[in-house]
């Protein structure tokens, strides 16, 4: 059993309301149970385009950097309450492992957009991965995953 960003199995649930379909990642669903899941959904948020500001997702978790949106407004507690609820779901359904969309400020694995809204990646996680890292459950990127 595996959470799976949502976008990856075909939901148009990003920021630009279109979905990040991954054919390998859906592939996978023919051998494995894949629990699809949006955090930033699950926290209440709308589509759009966020990034993280001074720092990644495990700063944020510590309150050191924020997530915002191209207007300044700050809506870091919202991710951090999706990550919890996805973080409440994994343990409820004992998932040890998730599949998480790259470059998002939730789901990103090892790169996100580096706070400008200028396109430029930088090294880090997101919200979502960060909390599901420091909570032992293995998270790969859809670039990553095999």
């Amino acid at each position: 059993m595996k959470i799976v960003s949502a976008c990856l199995l075909g939901i148009k649930c990003r920021y630009n309301g279109a979905d990040a379909l991954n054919e390998k990642v859906l592939d996978l669903g023919k051998k494995d149970i894949l629990i699809s899941l949006c955090p930033e959904i699950l926290g209440g948020l709308k589509r759009q385009s966020y990034e993280i500001v001074d720092g990644s997702g495990e700063d944020v978790l510590d309150r050191k950097a924020r997530v915002v949106t191209k207007l300044g407004e700050d809506v870091t507690e919202k991710f951090i309450k999706g990550a919890e609820e996805v973080l409440k779901l994994a343990k409820l359904l004992d998932v040890k492992e998730a599949i998480l969309k790259q470059r998002s400020p939730s789901c990103g694995c090892g790169k996100i957009y580096d706070g400008t809204f200028s396109g430029r990646i930088i090294k880090g996680s997101g919200v979502t991965t960060a909390l599901l890292k420091r909570n032992g459950i293995k998270v790969t990127s859809e670039e990553d995953f095999r």
